[in-house]
């Protein structure tokens, strides 16, 4: 293996004399970067720290040194909360209740999802500073391609994305962690590695013997029925995988088999797909414990209807298909779905379609998951249009314009809908 450029320092930027160096000559920081392959390497994944949190502790500084929970009242769900908050345990998709058990000091705030897409525009128009080659995954978090940009930034791309990473702490005071690999799959793993402000990077030459200890629910796709059904087949790490020849793998599992294994090996070919078309706008939550109350199940369905509704917004799009997902305790997958007769983006109407397909299920099952989608996209201007037999669209309209118009103005809890509303808070 050829030696290391010499590292340079992520908070000061600047090039060390020599490789090996455990602190920056400069400014003293320990955060430095130095791989044998770093400067070869072009495909990153940048995900904001604690997006929703970090918004919120930026525009209310009062709150740096507290724990902060992004969710809904006492009987909602938590959507994200910073690290503070995780020091206690408090991890997103908890009952409210329980994370406030944990952690009863904690501020809690409900999510202002308008605001945080406005912050992640400016994450994403920042990132198309570096490279047209930006594939979004969601408001916070994208892949990027810096193949060809050394000559335009007069950097590899390693020192390019420390500096934007620095760039982005700067101008709009939240953080990001960057991965850094020769495939995506490696570069999502790279960025989860040293959260938060990490950045980390994995190559060619240590791939297979990163990922050999790694449990196989680190791959995409494979979830807990399916880490069951490798565990009895006596696959429980990746390293099990790479034991094993492509063709057995794929005699187990067919053309998802191929797929893992291939993984499993560091090998992923897919692109940075900055044209890839976006096919359904969604939102799910994992329960930390099964739920079956009714009630509970439709407050958490409206607050994921809202968010829905503001990505459909940000994106000037409206769908004309609502489906209903649902996963039962014992992780059987329940997929139900309804037509619109027009494509919308209003939270009311995403919500009465999803509730009248989940009242047919609440019937005391237990779940572990919900969530909720829109498909059969349009652009915004097919969207709730009404005709002579729908004439409250206008109404519904003028009032959702309204409720966001006062949540940007006055944040997220200046409006709070009456499904979830509870009354102990206001006292």
């Amino acid at each position: 293996m050829s030696a290391s450029p010499p590292p340079f320092c992520r908070d000061c930027l600047a090039q060390q004399a020599d490789a090996g160096v455990r602190r920056c000559g400069a400014c003293g920081s320990p955060r430095l970067v130095e791989h044998p392959e770093r400067d070869a390497l072009t495909i990153a994944h940048i995900d904001c720290d604690a997006f929703y949190a970090a918004v919120e502790k930026r525009d209310d500084p009062s709150l740096r040194d507290k724990p902060l929970i992004i969710g809904g009242g006492k009987r909602g769900v938590v959507s994200t909360c910073c690290y503070i908050a995780r020091t206690f345990g408090v991890r997103s998709a908890m009952p409210m209740f329980k994370a406030l058990a944990l952690c009863p000091h904690a501020v809690v705030r409900k999510p202002n999802m308008a605001h945080y897409v406005d912050v992640g525009r400016q994450v994403r128009a920042m990132m198309l500073d570096l490279t047209p080659l930006v594939e979004p995954i969601s408001i916070d978090e994208a892949f990027l391609d810096l193949t060809g940009t050394q000559r335009l930034h007069q950097a590899p791309p390693a020192f390019t994305l420390a500096r934007f990473a620095q760039k982005i702490e700067k101008e709009i005071g939240i953080t990001v962690s960057v991965g850094l690999s020769y495939c995506k799959f490696l570069a999502k793993i790279a960025s989860d590695l040293d959260k938060p402000r990490g950045f980390t990077v994995i190559g060619r030459a240590e791939a297979k013997s990163f990922l050999a200890d790694k449990p196989v629910g680190l791959i995409w796709g494979v979830g807990a029925v399916a880490q069951e059904r490798l565990g009895k087949d006596g696959v429980r790490t990746i390293g099990d995988i790479q034991a094993m020849t492509e063709t057995d793998f794929m005699r187990k599992l067919g053309g998802e088999g191929q797929r893992l294994w291939r993984l499993a090996n560091g090998l992923d070919e897919r692109k940075v797909s900055p044209d890839r078309e976006t096919k359904s706008v969604s939102s799910e939550t994992t329960f930390d414990t099964d739920v079956s109350d009714p009630a509970t199940l439709m407050r958490v369905l409206l607050t994921l209807s809202e968010k829905v509704s503001a990505r459909l917004k940000a994106q000037g799009i409206g769908g004309e298909t609502v489906t209903l997902k649902l996963k039962t305790s014992d992780f059987k997958s329940r997929t139900r779905a309804r037509a619109l007769p027009e494509p919308t983006q209003l939270t009311g109407r995403i919500f009465e379609a999803a509730r009248a397909l989940l009242h047919k299920e609440a019937d005391g099952t237990r779940f572990r998951l919900i969530g909720v989608g829109l498909s059969s996209l349009h652009d915004e201007e097919r969207a709730d249009l009404g005709d002579l037999a729908d004439v409250e669209v206008k109404r519904e309209k003028a009032t959702e314009s309204a409720i966001d118009a006062l949540r940007d103005k006055f944040g997220s809890g200046a409006i709070v809908r009456g499904l979830l509303f509870d009354p102990k808070r206001s006292k």
